[in-house]
């Protein structure tokens, strides 16, 4: 297993330099730049702060004196929030979005193992038929447009939620709830299915035909094996959570990291957009590393290679 670990973690390692040096290359194919956007900036002033921050050099210069500072552990000043270094801001940002990616993911996970069991507990009947048109909704609708819907109907109609900011629990309900839809449906489906191909193995008719209960046949033997594309499903629902909060967080106004990558993104600032992509690159091959351990610890079976 150690042996594989090191494998991942230099494949980890060689996936952040090509994200690293797509991102940085591709910033500067944008048209524009980060100090254009001011008013009555003069040509001198403007000179000046390219200067500054190294902007007046090569690209090819640039890079190398960005992957030389980031060696240090260094990821540079933001060019528009003036005094506050990119760690600063992703240190600030990150619990809010971390919070609502967590609560999102245990939700998820939550309601699409106990939703999936049983449909596939009541398979063919109303239960099933409800939940499978459930989670079929729950896949189509796309994540801007389930976050207006929800804003709408519970913050602005019916005046139940709020819709900005993270002040109280109760802020969390809509962001939570907008991000757990489509992972939760997505896991449902999937634990139906694999619940279903586990209960033709040869191993549960006998176990059915010894006198066990189908409950415990279902929770206790076939819901285990079931259970391994879900875990294996946790790094790209990670991906998903992290991703789809860039929108949720610009919606409902939430000062998490992902609105300041938009941020950043829109304002040309180079040092922050670099810097949130590479936390976000480092979280998701981390996750991902984590779900095929987890995979290895629930069935010894499956060997890592």
């Amino acid at each position: 297993m150690w042996f594989y670990v090191l494998k991942r973690i230099a494949a980890a390692i060689l996936t952040l330099f090509v994200v690293i040096t797509l991102t940085f290359f591709l910033m500067f194919l944008i048209p524009g730049g980060p100090f254009e956007s001011e008013k009555s900036v003069s040509p001198s002033t403007l000179a000046a702060l390219e200067a500054r921050y190294g902007l007046d050099q090569p690209v090819a210069v640039q890079y190398r004196n960005y992957l030389a500072g980031l060696l240090r552990g260094d990821l540079g000043p933001s060019l528009k929030q003036r005094g506050r270094m990119v760690s600063e801001i992703i240190a600030q940002g990150f619990p809010a979005s971390a919070r609502i990616g967590g609560a999102a993911v245990s939700a998820a996970v939550c309601a699409g193992i106990l939703l999936g069991t049983v449909s596939a507990r009541f398979r063919d009947r109303w239960p099933d038929r409800l939940i499978s048109a459930a989670a079929a909704a729950g896949i189509s609708a796309p994540g801007f447009v389930l976050t207006t819907v929800l804003m709408v109907v519970f913050g602005v109609k019916l005046r139940l939620l709020p819709t900005m900011g993270l002040s109280s629990p109760a802020h969390y309900i809509l962001p939570v709830l907008s991000l757990a839809v489509y992972p939760a449906s997505y896991l449902c489906r999937l634990i139906r299915a694999s619940l279903l191909e586990t209960l033709e193995q040869e191993y549960l008719r006998t176990a059915a035909a010894n006198g066990l209960s189908p409950a415990r046949i279902l929770f206790r033997h076939a819901l285990r094996n079931a259970l391994l594309p879900a875990i294996a499903y946790l790094g790209p629902l990670l991906a998903y959570t992290l991703t789809g909060s860039f929108v949720v967080e610009k919606i409902l106004t939430i000062p998490g990291l992902g609105s300041e990558l938009i941020r950043a993104i829109s304002s040309r600032d180079y040092p922050l957009i670099m810097g949130t992509t590479i936390f976000l690159a480092s979280l998701m091959v981390l996750m991902n590393l984590l779900s095929d351990l987890l995979s290895r610890l629930v069935d010894p079976r499956i060997r890592l290679k």
